[in-house]
């Protein structure tokens, strides 16, 4: 069926007065009509995610109730035991998150399958956690995460507490092409009891979990540094500060413009705390009040981000790997002190991530193990650490996201806000900052650039151009960039040793730099991340200067 048809099938199947045919009868121009139905939203490891609007190629009441109705018939597949373990569902501060969540309740209650749900906005890694903590076969967050405000998404767990796997989304996918979103979805709850509303003691066992991750506490901390901390209008608003006060943080400021849930992101635009901008209010409570750290979580309180003083008392933002440096440092090195690093100590990174934290971890004699992108793959790696002997530690990415507990397999705002809340005080008290400690990181591991820069491309054209970017690259691979050999290229389209396929190019220099390019698993975009290193920070930047601009002058220079 083509676009055209499907379009006048939507119109022909909603009522005249429905809020979505009245949308899509005002549409006129036919590349909107084209790009809202050339294809269905696609559902994968990362579930959905999209526009919000009309469209099979947008999130929508039926896009979510298709999605929802093939997951439960999916889990009625799984036998009565899957269905009585049930589902747990949560949602984000965004327009129509409250209600898709709610949808997606009766769907399952309707098909039989027990449901947990919130009776307000909740952490993704609060879901987490309370799939592993009740047991549930799987759970579904309605989010977008740090998108745009345009934007609305779907995310699927499997009973491991992690995203679901590509095993299972292919399950799921096969059950979801099979539902007529006009006829098969069932959502007359005839069972109210199959509907349980979690109080706040769930609320108390997930920060509970956080703050037991603790390293040091007491004298150890100067509990008075003063920071400001902003949860973007998003879900990390109450249990951040719960977490602060029971840590004994006494000198904390709130960006109140963003403490409360605005799903218009008024004060910030696109709320992902990975753009410096969005910053900008956090830095002005932090001049006023003196503040040495910034911190900020993303709408669904997953990803986490921070600004600090430099040596000059200006707020620098740190990149995902930087703050990634500071925590594996923090964490091991706090437990070699207390002896409670363990022989076989393990930590997990993406393909994509520095590998400056691998030599970090190698020096305290904990191995460094990679993954594909996605902390359904990082914290994914869990089990297969327990079957080998090893003791996981710790999980991140680049862009900002940090697993510090196995028992969140989830990236999560919280316990990375918590740690670094309290690495910077305990520092502080040996009169250091986290700066210093981030340049005694590249004064004995090595200086490190960073840059990770990406282009946005939407719509169909957006896509294809991705594509072609990639099959260029692969048709003309390079021997050299700006004078510096190319000693290796791996190629992650077919998989690579254990790590399974992913749309991924990375290229080893015989300097010790590398680059990798891959498209966005949830956003239209291209991504690139540059990595070079040097005897000082100055050599390190030049070189990465270099190479990005010798290979893609016309994209970056």
């Amino acid at each position: 069926m083509g676009y055209r048809e499907k379009y006048e099938e939507w119109l022909d199947h909603l009522s005249a007065d429905d809020q979505l045919h009245r949308e899509l009868e005002q549409i006129s121009d036919q590349a909107e009509i084209e790009d809202r139905f050339y294809q269905d939203l696609s559902f994968g490891t990362a579930g959905l995610r999209g526009k919000m609007g009309a469209g099979t190629n947008r999130m929508n009441r039926i896009t979510v109730g298709r999605a929802s109705q093939g997951i439960a018939d999916f889990i009625r597949s799984q036998g009565a035991c899957a269905m009585k373990k049930g589902v747990v569902i949560a949602h984000d501060p965004r327009h129509n998150s409250k209600e898709f969540s709610e949808l997606a309740a009766d769907i399952f209650a309707a098909n039989g399958i027990r449901v947990y749900t919130f009776p307000d906005l909740r952490p993704t890694p609060e879901l987490a956690f309370m799939i592993r903590y009740l047991g549930t076969v799987s759970g579904i967050n309605i989010t977008a995460s740090h998108n745009p405000k345009e934007y609305n998404g779907y995310k699927a767990y499997w009973d491991d507490g992690c995203q679901v796997s590509a095993e299972i989304a292919d399950q799921m996918t096969f059950f979801i092409e099979k539902v007529d979103p006009w006829t098969d979805i069932r959502s007359d709850v005839s069972d109210e009891s199959l509907i349980t509303v979690l109080d706040d003691r769930y609320d108390r066992e997930y920060l509970k979990k956080v703050i037991s991750l603790s390293i040091h506490s007491g004298d150890e901390l100067d509990l008075s540094i003063p920071f400001v901390y902003t949860p973007l209008n998003g879900a990390g608003s109450i249990p951040f500060r719960q977490m602060l006060d029971e840590r004994g943080f006494t000198n904390y400021g709130i960006v109140k413009e963003q403490a409360d849930p605005d799903p218009d992101f008024t004060t910030v635009g696109y709320p992902n705390p990975e753009d410096p901008k969005a910053f900008a209010l956090s830095e002005k409570y932090g001049r006023e009040m003196g503040a040495e750290l910034l911190m900020a979580t993303d709408p669904d309180s997953d990803r986490f981000a921070i600004e600090i003083r430099n040596a000059d008392g200006d707020y620098v933002p740190l990149n995902g790997n930087q703050t990634g440096y500071l925590l594996v440092n923090y964490i091991l090195e706090g437990r070699k002190t207390a002896g409670t690093l363990p022989e076989k100590g393990a930590m997990v990174k993406s393909i994509v991530t520095s590998t400056l934290s691998t030599k970090i971890a190698n020096a305290y004699g904990v191995e460094m193990f990679e993954t594909l992108t996605g902390f359904k793959n990082i914290c994914g790696k869990i089990p297969y650490l327990h079957e080998h002997g090893y003791t996981y530690l710790f999980g991140y990415e680049e862009s900002v996201g940090y697993a510090a507990c196995e028992d969140i397999r989830d990236k999560d705002g919280i316990s990375a806000g918590m740690l670094v809340a309290e690495a910077a005080a305990f520092y502080r008290k040996q009169g250091k900052t986290l700066w210093d400690v981030l340049q005694e990181i590249y004064a004995k591991y090595g200086y490190c650039a960073e840059d990770e820069p990406n282009i946005v491309l939407e719509g169909i054209e957006g896509s294809e151009r991705i594509s072609q970017m990639m099959k260029d690259m692969r048709d003309n691979l390079p021997t050299e960039i700006a004078g510096i050999k190319v000693s290796k290229v791996i190629d992650y389209k077919n998989g690579y040793g254990d790590i399974p396929p992913q749309n991924c190019l990375r290229f080893f220099l015989d300097n010790g730099s590398w680059f990798a390019i891959r498209p966005s698993g949830t956003e239209p975009k291209i991504k690139f991340y540059f990595y070079s290193f040097g005897n000082s920070s100055a050599q390190a930047h030049e070189t990465n200067d270099r190479i990005k601009t010798g290979r893609f002058s016309c994209l970056f220079g």
